[in-house]
């Protein structure tokens, strides 16, 4: 299991502090960031934000200046004299805003995804349905195993990123129910043309790559899927991708207090 070095929770209508709770299960939306360096920089910030509220609008989750109270808690609760490799969630329900931290495990190159069958609550929103997923993590090395969620023999998504498949030089994306999340966006403006597919289970030996893309492990290449026997025959995209990655850490700036 993860540990926090930071956990705490408020009041959405004043800001109050109030005993920590996660929130997983409830009504609401979440984000997960990455913190790195002195003074403290969050890869593609804004766009973390910017999706944050616009989920809490379609969830009713809604009060006067929602973004600067969030900005408010965030800079409340980061330093500019400590070095971060961390993540930072963020979730809110109707009455609290939590915010929580833990180290950033970096993926190994042998990387495995283990298949199970499930599909999360309405998977276009990063919402706090994910109890059934964190069991499963919970048994896992995170860094070297992800979890690759299938539903009616396709594979969607993973519990902590989103999934790209590849063939020589062409990129596939899933056609549908999984939450197209911050990092991918990036990748869609570097990379035009990813083809949105249907990932069948039989059709998996046809691919070269899987890469998995996220605020957690940033770009990880999977080396193994042993319960259907396939295994990575290159790492040119994962490479690819990583250079892009690369940029937008250079090209990432620092928070101000």
């Amino acid at each position: 299991m993860a540990t926090y070095s930071l956990k705490k929770s408020y009041q959405l209508k004043n800001l109050k502090e109030i005993k920590f709770k996660d929130l997983w299960g409830d009504h609401g939306i979440f984000t997960t960031m990455w913190v790195f360096g002195k003074p403290a920089k969050i890869l593609f910030f804004d766009n973390h934000i910017r999706n944050l509220i616009n989920s809490l609008k379609t969830y009713k989750i809604i009060k006067k200046k929602i973004k600067n109270d969030i900005l408010k808690i965030i800079n409340k609760n980061l330093s500019n004299d400590k070095k971060y490799n961390h993540l930072l969630r963020l979730a809110c329900n109707k009455k609290i805003i939590s915010i929580s931290m833990r180290k950033r495990i970096s993926p190994k190159l042998n990387f495995n995804l283990k298949l199970i069958t499930l599909k999360r609550e309405k998977p276009q929103f990063k919402n706090l349905k994910y109890k059934k997923i964190l069991s499963h993590l919970s048994k896992i090395d995170n860094s070297r195993s992800d979890i690759a969620l299938v539903h009616n023999k396709k594979i969607l998504e993973t519990g902590t990123a989103n999934l790209l498949f590849t063939k020589g030089k062409k990129i596939y994306s899933p056609k549908k129910d999984y939450y197209p999340g911050i990092t991918l966006k990036y990748f869609k403006t570097k990379i035009k043309k990813i083809i949105k597919k249907d990932i069948l289970l039989k059709e998996l030996k046809f691919y070269d790559e899987i890469i998995l893309i996220g605020s957690g492990k940033g770009v990880a290449s999977v080396k193994t899927i042993n319960q259907v026997g396939w295994e990575r025959k290159k790492l040119e995209n994962y490479r690819l991708f990583s250079n892009y990655y690369k940029l937008a850490i250079r090209n990432c700036n620092s928070l101000r207090f």
